[in-house]
This record gives C-alpha cells, sequence and structure tokens, in this order.
C-alpha cells in the first residue's frame, strides 16, 4: 500500500489511458514489481467482482497496460498498478451487473478455497465472506471499490481518493456511505468461532438426519440462496423461513446428497461445508451467515462452474 504523501496514481499520466502499444520485453525489475503486487490486485478484483475468472481478466488487464505503459515515468509501480486495477474493476463491475440482471436464479458470488491460499492478498478477511460479498452488489461500483480498499486492504481516505479520482472530502463520504448502506442491510455477525460452532452444528444434524436439530439452529425468517446458474437443477427463487428450509434441506439430503460425503472446510475465509459426490467431486458448498438469532442465511453453491476451486486435482 501507498504511503499517504504518495499519489496513487503513481505517475503523472492517466492509467485508464490506453496503452500506446504491448511491449512483451519487460525488464525484469518490471516484471518483478507486478509480482509483488499481484496477490493485492487479484484481492481488489475479486472482492469488487464476486468471480475468480473475472477478476483473472482484471488483473491480466492491468498486466497489459503495465507492459504498453513507459514505465520511466512512473514514481510508484505499486500505487500505479493497484489503481489501474480498481478503475478496471469498476468497469468490469459495470458490465457483470448488467449481465446478472438476465442470471438464471439467485446469483452468489464464487467461493475460494482460502486454505489452498490463491493470493487473495489480503491483511485479513474483511470483503470476503460471501454474506459481504452479496451485499456489495447492491453498492454503486465507487462505493464498492472505496469499501474493499478502506475495510479490506486498510486504505486512508487520501489514498481511496487518489484511485477513485475524486477529493478526499467525498471519498469520506462514499466510503461511509457504502458501510451504512451495508450495516443497514445486515444483522450484527456472530463471532467466527460461533460461526463455525453453528456450521459444525449444523453439518452433524444433516449427516444424522436430525431436521428438528437443523431447525433448532435456524433463525425464523431464516434465508435460503441458491445457485446453480442454470447449470444444474437447483430452485430458481429464495427460500424463506425456518419451516420451508427444513423441508428443503429434508428434500435435498434424501434425494441427493444421502450418499455424499460432508465436511468442513475454509472458503473465503471461513467454515464451509462442503458436499462432495463418491468420486470426490463438489456437489455443493453451503455457507452461512449467522446473528444472535442463530443462522439468518444459508448460501448454496450448486453451480458447477462455481465448485472449480475444489474439484479434486487430476
Amino acid at each position: 500500500m501507498a504511503s499517504d504523501d504518495t499519489d496513487l496514481t503513481g505517475t503523472t499520466d492517466n492509467p485508464d489511458a490506453p496503452a500506446a502499444g504491448w511491449n512483451t520485453n519487460v525488464p525484469d525489475t518490471d516484471v518483478d514489481a507486478f509480482e509483488d503486487v499481484r496477490p493485492r490486485l487479484f484481492g481488489i478484483a475479486y472482492r469488487m467482482l464476486g468471480s475468480v475468472a473475472e477478476a483473472e481478466d482484471v488483473v491480466q488487464d492491468a498486466w497489459l497496460r503495465w507492459q504498453g505503459t513507459d514505465r520511466s515515468v512512473v514514481r510508484n509501480p505499486a500505487a500505479f498498478l493497484t489503481t489501474t486495477t480498481t478503475r478496471l474493476a469498476i468497469n468490469a463491475a459495470t458490465s457483470a451487473h448488467a449481465r446478472r440482471e438476465t442470471y438464471v436464479g439467485p446469483w452468489l458470488p464464487e467461493p475460494v478455497d482460502t486454505a489452498a491460499d490463491p493470493a487473495l492478498g489480503a491483511e485479513r478477511t474483511e470483503a470476503l465472506g460471501l454474506a459481504v460479498l452479496l451485499l456489495l452488489e447492491k453498492l454503486t461500483p465507487a462505493e464498492r471499490a472505496s469499501y474493499v480498499l478502506r475495510e479490506a486492504f486498510d486504505y486512508s481516505h487520501r489514498e481511496i481518493a487518489d484511485v477513485l479520482d475524486i477529493s478526499e472530502v467525498n471519498a469520506r463520504q462514499v466510503a461511509r456511505r457504502a458501510r451504512e448502506r451495508l450495516d443497514s442491510e445486515r444483522s450484527a455477525p456472530v463471532s467466527p468461532a460461533e460461526q463455525r460452532r453453528l456450521l459444525e452444528s449444523f453439518v452433524a444434524a444433516a449427516q444424522a438426519g436430525d431436521l428438528d436439530g437443523l431447525e433448532r439452529l435456524l433463525a425464523r425468517d431464516v434465508v435460503v440462496r441458491p445457485d446453480g446458474g442454470g447449470e444444474v437443477h437447483a430452485s430458481r427463487v429464495e427460500l424463506h423461513g425456518s419451516a420451508r428450509t427444513v423441508t428443503f434441506l429434508d428434500n435435498i439430503l434424501r434425494k441427493y446428497w444421502q450418499d455424499s460425503t460432508l465436511r468442513v472446510v475454509d472458503a473465503n475465509g471461513g467454515a464451509a461445508l462442503l458436499v462432495t459426490s463418491a468420486d470426490g467431486e463438489p456437489q455443493a458448498l453451503v455457507a452461512l451467515d449467522a446473528s444472535d438469532e442463530g443462522i439468518d442465511h444459508l448460501f448454496i453453491q450448486v453451480s458447477p462452474s462455481k465448485l472449480r476451486q475444489f474439484a479434486p486435482v487430476a
């Protein structure tokens, strides 16, 4: 991260400007400068887009910009690359939002296997959980960028102002508005330890077919959000309420997961339930969000293209 007295663009040129040409003969020092910040770049783009593939595309575009830039005028490579990536991600988020208006059924972010260290580049796991990533979709791209830079990477308001090319006063307003909108949409979450305890209890009850035990873990107005993306059979609407949720879980446990393996894994910086078939292929990843009332959100990812991170190594 740049220091407070450094212009986050890192240069007098505009990093949004089209590159003059692609120079593939990049000196090793400039390659190293890019590789040093690549984890951070991916971490920013992934949090803003909720998609590994889209985040990788943004980072690749940033690399192409870096290749085509007159790097002799770049005072701070890390700052330049961070700014370039963030602005590319803002553009990508606008396009992604339009595509998701025609998405088949509810949309969920693509989960990542944080136990395998996919180089998310964060000093902490803020803005990485599926519940927060989903809420970020309700913000404008600029608000999303401000929230990610501030909460996940501890950027100052001045640094965020440089990245977004706005005044520091405006940067503070954008950051405050983003935080207030997210806080208004979400109950106070329980601690990670309590969240893990609830998940482990959920897994134990599911394995035992204990429907009463499952219902006791749920908040009365729990919401289930499944994502099949039109690739596999899945509910195309959210389900609301503990009674309906238990009926839904009973159905999938008996029909689809009866012979499956259920185990707790590390996804997006927290505990999640991975459901795999007899040959180890991922069938679903279930994450939860909980408050003092119990589990109030269940996120069930069953889209095969979004479970690649958890597929067995060939």
